[in-house]
C-alpha cells in the first residue's frame, strides 16, 4: 500500500514565526516606553499553539487519506474477484472511446476538408493582362502543355468535403463532394464569369466483412468521381492519365499474390452535337470499361470505349465520327531518380484508337474519327542535386493521325525542367525552363505550321517551410520571358499566338499563391 508523503508544515510555520518576531521587534523598538517584552512572549505562545493545532490537523488528514486508499484497494480487489463482468465492460467501453478518438484524430473517421487553389496576376510589358496558361500554344489544342510557372492568369479552386465512418462490424464508408470554380478575371465579384461545378460526389465502401478471397481488401464505389489512381506532371498541369465521369467500380482485387486489379465503368455525355438528320442536335453517352492492373512498380491499363450512335455526328471535315475505341497504358512508378540517385520518377507510354485516341482524358472527346490513332510518352522525376538544390525534369510528347480529319497529323514534344535553390528556412529561388517543338497539320480545318516555343521563368518564392517539391502553400513573385517562331502565329485565328500585341519575345510579370492540403 502506498502512503501519502508527510506534508512540510513546520518550515513554513517557522518562517511565519520569524516574520512575526521581526515585525514585533520593530514595533518594540519604535515604542521603547511600553512593556514590549511581555507582548512578544504572549504572541509567541499564541503562534506555538497554532503550530501544534496545524500539525494535529495535518496528521489527521494523512490518516484519513491512508484509510481512503486502503478502502479503494479493497474495493479494487473485490471488483476483480466478485464483479469481473462489470469491470471488463467498463474497461472495454473506455478502450472503445479511446479508439474512436484516435480514429477521429488520424482522419480515419469523421469530417475532413481538403483543398487545392491557385490565384494570381499575369501582367505584360504594357501593364495589362496578357494571354497565358499551360496550353496557350497551337499544340495545346491537342494536349501539348508547356511549363506553368509564371504562366497562369487564372484563379482556380477545388474544395473537397469528406465524411468517413467506421461501423461496429469493421466496414468503412467514405463520402466525398468536390466543388470547383475557375475564372480568369481579377475582379472580386465574378458570378457572371464563374464556372462553379460539382466535380465529384460519390460513396466508397471498404473493409466489408462479407468480402472474402480475392475481394477481402477491395473497395467498391459509385457516383461521380476522379479515378483514385490518376497521376500527373504537376509542373506542366497535365495528367498522364485522367479517368473520370459518373459510374461505379471496385479497387484492389487481389488476383494473385503479386497482382492487383481495379475494374470500373465511367460514363461521359456527348450532347447537342450537330447531325445531318436533326435540327436539335444529337445526344449520347460514352461508356469506358477499364481494367487497371498493378504488379510491383508496373501498371498496365486497358480500356474499351463505346458511344452508341456517335457516328451520326456531322463532322465539318467529312470524316466519320468514332462510336467505339480502345486505349491502353503501360506505366512504371519508380522509387528512385531513374536509378541514378535518391528521389522518384514516373514514366508511361499510352496508345489509343477511335474514341481512345484522346490519350489523356479517356472518353473526353467525341469528335475523334473512327480511324484516329494517338501515341503519347510521358515521364518526370524529382531529386536533389545538392543539399539545397532540387531538380524536376519532365518530358511529354505525342503523335496522332486522322484525329479530326482524314490525313491530319499532329506531332509535338515538350521538354521542361523546374529547379529550386533553398536559401533560407522560408525562402527559395525557383527557375523553370520549357521548350516545345510542334509540327501540326490539321488538314482542311486550319493552317499547317512547324516551329518551337521557349519560356524561362525566375520566381522568388516564400513558404512556411522549404524542402521538397510538394510542400505548400507558396507565394511567388515571377518574371517570365517567352518567345516562339513566327510561323506559329498563323495556325489559327482563335488561339493566343499571333493576336494583337502577342507575336513573340514577350515579358510577363506577376504574383501567385498556390496551396493544397
Amino acid at each position: 500500500m502506498t502512503t501519502s508523503p508527510q506534508r512540510p508544515l513546520k518550515a513554513p510555520l517557522a518562517m511565519t514565526v520569524a516574520i512575526a518576531i521581526m515585525s514585533t521587534s520593530g514595533l518594540a523598538t519604535a515604542d521603547s516606553t511600553g512593556d514590549s517584552t511581555g507582548d512578544i512572549e504572549a504572541r509567541l505562545a499564541e503562534l506555538e499553539q497554532r503550530i501544534n493545532d496545524a500539525e494535529q490537523r495535518a496528521r489527521a488528514a494523512e490518516r484519513r487519506a491512508a484509510e481512503a486508499e486502503q478502502a479503494m484497494a479493497v474495493q479494487r480487489r473485490t471488483n476483480e474477484t466478485d464483479q469481473p463482468a462489470r469491470v471488463t465492460a467498463q474497461t472495454e467501453d473506455l478502450e472503445e472511446r479511446l479508439a474512436a478518438v484516435e480514429r477521429q484524430a488520424s482522419g480515419e473517421e469523421g469530417f475532413s476538408f481538403n483543398a487545392y487553389a491557385r490565384s494570381g496576376l499575369l501582367i505584360g510589358e504594357g501593364g495589362k493582362s496578357i494571354d497565358g496558361g499551360p496550353y496557350l500554344t497551337p499544340a495545346g489544342s491537342v494536349g501539348g502543355a508547356v511549363g506553368r510557372l509564371g504562366n497562369e492568369p487564372d484563379t482556380y479552386v477545388e474544395t473537397v468535403l469528406n465524411y468517413k465512418t467506421r461501423y461496429d462490424n469493421g466496414a468503412k464508408a467514405h463520402y466525398r463532394t468536390m466543388i470547383a470554380d475557375g475564372v480568369e478575371t481579377s475582379n472580386d465579384w465574378t458570378s457572371d464569369e464563374s464556372s462553379l461545378n460539382v466535380r465529384q460526389v460519390y460513396v466508397e465502401l471498404s473493409d466489408l466483412p462479407s468480402f472474402t478471397g480475392a475481394f477481402e481488401n477491395s473497395a467498391i464505389w459509385a457516383g461521380k468521381r476522379f479515378d483514385r489512381d490518376n497521376f500527373d506532371i504537376h509542373w506542366l498541369d497535365s495528367d498522364f492519365i485522367f479517368l473520370a465521369g459518373t459510374g461505379a467500380g471496385i479497387y484492389d482485387v487481389q488476383l494473385t499474390d503479386d497482382w492487383k486489379a481495379n475494374f470500373s465503368v465511367y460514363g461521359r455525355s456527348y450532347s447537342e452535337y450537330p447531325t445531318e438528320d436533326s435540327d436539335t442536335g444529337g445526344d449520347t453517352d460514352n461508356l469506358t470499361f477499364t481494367m487497371n492492373n498493378y504488379v510491383g512498380n508496373w501498371q498496365w491499363m486497358v480500356s474499351a470505349l463505346s458511344a452508341a450512335d456517335n457516328e451520326e455526328r456531322a463532322m465539318d471535315t467529312g470524316a466519320t465520327a468514332a462510336d467505339s475505341g480502345f486505349h491502353t497504358m503501360l506505366a512504371y512508378h519508380g522509387d528512385s531518380f531513374f536509378g541514378l540517385a535518391d528521389g522518384s520518377f514516373k514514366a508511361a507510354v499510352l496508345h489509343g484508337r477511335g474514341l481512345g485516341a484522346e490519350t489523356k482524358v479517356i472518353g473526353g472527346d467525341g469528335n475523334l474519327t473512327d480511324d484516329a490513332t494517338s501515341t503519347r510518352l510521358g515521364l518526370y522525376g524529382t531529386t536533389y542535386l545538392a543539399p539545397k538544390w532540387r531538380l524536376a525534369p519532365a518530358v511529354l510528347a505525342e503523335v496522332s493521325e486522322d484525329r479530326y480529319a482524314e490525313g491530319d497529323e499532329y506531332s509535338w514534344a515538350t521538354f521542361n525542367a523546374r529547379l529550386a535553390n533553398e536559401l533560407t528556412a522560408n525562402f527559395e529561388m525557383q527557375y523553370e525552363l520549357s521548350y516545345q517543338w510542334m509540327d501540326l497539320d490539321p488538314g482542311s480545318t486550319g493552317n499547317a505550321v512547324e516551329g518551337s516555343y521557349r519560356k524561362f521563368t525566375i520566381a522568388p518564392t516564400f513558404k512556411p517551410e522549404v524542402g521538397g517539391f510538394w510542400k505548400r502553400p507558396e507565394i511567388r513573385l515571377f518574371a517570365s520571358w517567352s518567345d516562339w517562331d513566327e510561323e506559329l502565329n498563323d495556325f489559327s485565328d482563335e488561339d493566343a499566338l499571333g493576336s494583337a500585341g502577342f507575336t513573340g519575345g514577350e515579358w510577363a510579370f506577376g504574383v501567385q499563391s498556390e496551396i493544397w492540403f
